[in-house]
C-alpha cells in the first residue's frame, strides 16, 4: 500500500512511526520545511517532498505514484493544505484520513481573550500593551503569523519563540527583529519553562494559538496567567469541507483505519 503523509508536525511523526512497523506499507511524506523533510525521514519515510502543494500537484504525485491513502496530519491552522488534500483525494477517489489534534478547553480569566484572527490578535495585544516601549509582548503562535504583529507593534517590543531554522531566524530578520529578540528553540515546555522566559523578557502581553495539547498550548496559558499577564489566544479555524470526512484524533485510530481498507 502506497500512502501519503502530509506532514509537518509531532503528530505526523508518531503517525508515521507507527505506519513504518508494516512491511507492505510504503511512505511518502510531504513537507514544507527541510526540518519536517528530516524529521519525517527519521520517523520511517521512505521519501520526502518538502515544498507546499497546490490540490493539482498532489494529484499528480497521486496519479505518478499509485497513492492508495492520503493521510492529513497537518497542522490545524494550515487550513489551505488541508482544503488541496481534499480536493485532490475527490478528484482521484483515494481514501481520506484526517488527524486533527484534540482541541483543549481554555481557563475562564478576564485576561484570556480568545480571537478568530491574528489580524485581531495583533489588534488586541497593541491595545494591552499600550504605547509603552517598555511593554513588551512575547509571539508564540509561529513565524509565519510574526508579520501580523510587526505591522502593527515596532519589532523591538516583541519577543518571538521560534524553531531552530534558517527559515524561520531569516523570517523573523526580516520583519524587522532585533537578533536579541529571536528565541530559537525546539519543542513544547513546561509551564515553569515559560514562566522563566516571560519573567526574563519582561513580557506585558503573550499571543499564542490554540494548537492543542502538543502544541504546549496549556503549558503557555498556564504560566501566563500565573504572572497576570494577559494572554491572546487565535481560536483554531474550522474548516468546512472537513464535515464529511473521516476524522480522528487518536493516532492508533488512524493505524487501524488505515490497516483496515
Amino acid at each position: 500500500m502506497n500512502v501519503i503523509v502530509m506532514a509537518g508536525t509531532h503528530d505526523a511523526v508518531r503517525i508515521m512511526e507507527k505506519l513504518s512497523d508494516f512491511e507492505d506499507i510504503k511512505i511518502l511524506a510531504t513537507t514544507t520545511t527541510d526540518y519536517g523533510a528530516e524529521l519525517a525521514r527519521s520517523a520511517g519515510a521512505s521519501d520526502v517532498i518538502s515544498r507546499g502543494l497546490p490540490s493539482e500537484k498532489i494529484v499528480e504525485i497521486i496519479d505518478e505514484r499509485s497513492i492508495n491513502v492520503l493521510v492529513d496530519a497537518t497542522h490545524p491552522f494550515a487550513v489551505e493544505a488541508t482544503k488541496n488534500a481534499i480536493k485532490a483525494v475527490h478528484k482521484t477517489g483515494i481514501k481520506y484520513l484526517r488527524f486533527e489534534r484534540p482541541q483543549i478547553p481554555l481557563p475562564e480569566s478576564e485576561i484570556v481573550y480568545k480571537v478568530r484572527s491574528f489580524e485581531d490578535a495583533a489588534s488586541k495585544a497593541l491595545e494591552i500593551a499600550n504605547e509603552d516601549v517598555n511593554r513588551r509582548i512575547m509571539h508564540l503562535a509561529g513565524v509565519s503569523t510574526l508579520h501580523y504583529l510587526t505591522e502593527r507593534v515596532k519589532p523591538e517590543r516583541i519577543i518571538a519563540r521560534v524553531v531552530p531554522s534558517i527559515f524561520s531566524i531569516k523570517k523573523c530578520l526580516e520583519t524587522g527583529l532585533p537578533g536579541g529578540n529571536i528565541i530559537a528553540m525546539q519543542g513544547t515546555f513546561s509551564k515553569d519553562f515559560n514562566s522563566a522566559m516571560m519573567k526574563e523578557y519582561n513580557v506585558s502581553a503573550v499571543v499564542t494559538k490554540e494548537s492543542g495539547e502538543t502544541g504546549g498550548t496549556p503549558e503557555k496559558v498556564e504560566a501566563a496567567l500565573e504572572l497576570g499577564i494577559p494572554v491572546v489566544v487565535v481560536m483554531r479555524p474550522e474548516v468546512a469541507e472537513l464535515k464529511n470526512e473521516w476524522v480522528s484524533g487518536d493516532v492508533d485510530a488512524i493505524c487501524r483505519k488505515l490497516r483496515c481498507l
